[in-house]
């Protein structure tokens, strides 16, 4: 027994339905890598009459792989079931919180849409960047930031939107 704990096995049993689908990806190559790599290694670890039933270490040497994708790979089809062992594991929450939340992205396509400080033709995006700082919306934003939301808004005034 290692830090972690006894190893815990996840036996791969398909049923024909299941095999067959899994060739079928294998043989017409049509789908992403990713995908028709877990399809080989589910194939390979499957333990009913038509399996290899091959252990972790002859798989992901066969399919030049790491052990613990092929463990992954077992862990998800067990718990969780064929698409999401054949799926890449969705994200809960985004790499990094959102600056804008819908009231502070109101606040500034109000501002956007607002007349241009004195001195200026038209709002730019530094200009913006300045502002919605000034104006306590937002603690800090790049002017990169303020061009995607107002971009995703469709709020962006250009010459062929202004007519």
């Amino acid at each position: 027994m290692g830090k972690r704990g006894p190893a815990v096995k996840y036996v791969v049993r398909l049923s024909a339905d299941e095999r067959a689908q899994l060739e079928s990806m294998i043989r017409t190559g049509r789908e992403a890598a990713y995908r028709l790599l877990k399809a080989r290694i589910l194939l390979k670890a499957d333990v009913s009459v038509e399996g290899c039933s091959w252990d972790d270490a002859r798989i992901a040497d066969a399919l030049e792989t790491s052990l613990s994708t092929v463990f992954r790979t077992r862990h998800q089809l067990v718990e969780e079931g064929l698409e999401a062992a054949l799926d890449r594991k969705k994200r809960s929450t985004s790499p990094q919180s959102r600056i804008f939340d819908g009231e502070k992205e109101a606040q500034l396509i109000a501002l956007a849409c607002s007349k241009p400080p004195e001195g200026h033709a038209r709002w730019s995006l530094r200009l913006l960047e300045k502002r919605v700082v000034e104006l306590g919306i937002v603690e800090a934003a790049s002017d990169s930031t303020i061009g995607r939301v107002l971009k995703k808004t469709h709020s962006n005034r250009t010459r062929a939107a202004i007519g």
